[in-house]
């Protein structure tokens, strides 16, 4: 899972690095609206990955039944 996580910031890294030459170049309400939700949505992501990189919450119930199989099968 982190792995993805990681993969995913990089990703949003990469995103925001090809579209960062093109904000100053929005003119209209319209525009500026648009880059103004894009950035807001990256935030979330980039929120949303770090929380998982953190272990900030727990993991979906199908990884949990996992580990458990896991921890079982090593004792």
């Amino acid at each position: 899972m982190k792995n993805y996580a990681i993969l995913r910031l990089l990703l949003a890294g990469f995103f925001l690095y090809v579209a960062w030459p093109v904000f100053p170049y929005a003119q209209t309400t319209l525009e500026q609206v648009f880059w103004g939700g894009w950035l807001v949505f990256l935030l979330l992501v980039v929120g949303a990955n770090f929380a998982t990189l953190l272990q900030m919450t727990q993991p979906p119930v199908m990884e949990q039944e996992e580990i458990r199989e896991r921890q079982v099968d090593m004792h």
